[in-house]
């Protein structure tokens, strides 16, 4: 979480209110007597404790991502601050991640060196190799443990947190993969399960490959609308005047700077085709920062890169400030792996991967080379979880982003599908949104005291209104990055890391 100096004193507030702890569960729920693990929650009681409502815990997504200052992430935002006055907020690392227990795989070699341009058949062989090696270097650095880190598992670690607390009912928000665990909480807890919502819902059935096929469609759809807001200013931007026009322009840069990458001087790495795509992709909060980029690069002839560029990228890593001292870990890299893989039934050899990746080349000549060129569970050797969602007990919401790529809208569908409840659809691109955006978080709130959301949809982030915007694009730079970074290494992630997504938007 990052903060400004002005947001220290509210969040030290928080913290001197939040209770923190462990609860020790099962490593192997099949074998209740054998090892046994920890996981670090937190609690910020609610602050009207006569009208109480009970415990909501919160989830970021990931899988990986740690919770433990979710409730006072979420107690600082003014939209979503009422939360805490009914409500027990309710923060956990997930086993693998944080305070809980976990365990971090080394990293036997560094990786292939990063494509420029079109990636080879070769190339993508020799990151598939690399891929496997470190899946069954990771998975044998602590089988037992790295086998037990599932959806499953966690979310019966979260009913021994509802256990530990006390309570006869869990209520609960999640976000992205957060979305799958709550509904296997529910379908294995229908009796314990409270007010759920979701947001950014992810499919019933986590199949990397369909996974990736549906995350590209959508990317390419959003592609489209950000180029027919483009053609809206083309003389500000010079793509063209139609939709069409700015999709065949960018097509060309894109292919352009494939054959002939940019090396500037003041810029620690070359701008391909990926970066064209990468910047093409973005949700529209950020349209008006990334069309300028775009059209920048266009024009640039000189051996030092456009300045928009450079304030979009940020100070070379070097030249950073450090994470303060004792910020607790916001992810784990090995959970990650370690969930996604042992939940992934999809394919997992080289050639149906790449021969799926040449189709969406084709089939989407600006997004799809953004796509996974090699199956990120290579290699994994543990088994696969199955689980087979269910209509369960407890209520629910299901909030889809209608335009977003990194949770397609139709999911949201297909879990209602499979599990029940209500769906509620945000009419904007951005990944997560719902608790953040005011016209939003209001029937969120609604929810969770009356069990009823009051409405089936919100505005959520508006689409810029011209160029002029920027400013607005500009403070919500961190949020752009992150919705961005998630298209690589959000659930499920993906390899387009490879493609340097954390270089191309640096640190905010």
């Amino acid at each position: 979480m990052g903060l400004r100096d002005s947001d220290i004193p509210g969040f030290r507030q928080l913290w001197d209110r939040t209770e923190c702890g462990t609860v020790r569960v099962p490593l192997d729920y099949n074998r209740p007597q054998g090892r046994s693990i920890t996981v670090a929650i937190t609690r910020l009681k609610a602050t009207d404790q006569a009208r109480w409502l009970g415990s909501l815990a919160l989830n970021p997504g990931g899988p990986g991502g740690s919770g433990y200052l979710m409730p006072i992430e979420v107690a600082s935002m003014e939209q979503s601050a009422k939360l805490n006055e009914r409500y027990d907020l309710i923060g956990f690392d997930p086993r693998g991640v944080g305070y809980s227990t976990k365990v971090n795989c080394p990293r036997e070699e560094d990786p292939p060196p990063q494509p420029t341009g079109s990636v080879t058949e070769e190339q993508a062989r020799e990151v598939y190799a690399w891929v496997v090696r470190s899946n069954q270097v990771c998975a044998a650095t602590d089988p037992e443990f790295l086998r037990n880190l599932t959806t499953g598992a966690i979310a019966r670690d979260l009913d021994q947190v509802r256990k530990a607390l006390g309570e006869p009912k869990l209520n609960y928000f999640g976000v992205s993969w957060g979305s799958w665990l709550g509904p296997v909480y529910r379908n294995l807890f229908p009796g314990n399960s409270g007010r759920m919502w979701v947001d950014s819902v992810a499919p019933p059935d986590p199949r990397m490959d369909a996974f990736v096929a549906g995350r590209s469609m959508a990317t390419a759809r959003d592609f489209s609308r950000m180029a027919e807001w483009v053609a809206r200013f083309d003389s500000t931007y010079g793509f063209g005047t139609t939709g069409e026009q700015v999709e065949a322009a960018l097509a060309a840069l894109r292919a352009e700077f494939d054959a002939h990458p940019r090396h500037f001087t003041d810029v620690d790495m070359p701008i391909d085709g990926y970066a064209i795509a990468f910047l093409s992709a973005q949700p529209s909060l950020a349209w008006p920062m990334t069309a300028r980029v775009l059209a920048d690069l266009r024009d640039a002839t000189g051996p030092t890169a456009p300045e928009s560029l450079k304030e979009l990228i940020g100070p070379p890593p070097g030249e950073r400030p450090p994470p303060p001292d004792g910020l607790p870990e916001q992810g784990n890299r090995s959970a990650n792996t370690a969930i996604f893989c042992n939940g992934d039934g999809g394919a997992r050899d080289f050639d149906s991967t790449w021969a799926a990746y040449q189709d969406r080349l084709e089939r989407y000549p600006v997004t799809g080379v953004l796509s996974n060129f090699v199956p990120p569970c290579a290699g994994w050797p543990l088994p696969v979880e199955r689980i087979r969602l269910h209509h369960g007990g407890g209520s629910l919401v299901l909030s889809g982003h209608r335009y977003e790529s990194v949770s397609v809208y139709e999911w949201t569908a297909d879990m209602r599908k499979a599990v029940g409840g209500t769906t509620f659809t945000v009419e904007d691109d951005v990944h997560g949104s719902a608790l953040m955006e005011p016209g939003c978080v209001t029937h969120i709130l609604r929810y969770f005291e009356t069990g009823s959301a009051g409405a089936r949809g919100c505005q959520g982030v508006p689409v810029p209104a011209g160029p002029d915007a920027e400013p607005r694009a500009a403070e919500s730079a961190a949020s752009a990055a992150s919705a961005a970074r998630g298209f690589a290494t959000s659930w499920p992630g993906g390899l387009p890391a490879f493609r340097g997504v954390d270089a191309l938007l640096g640190s905010r």
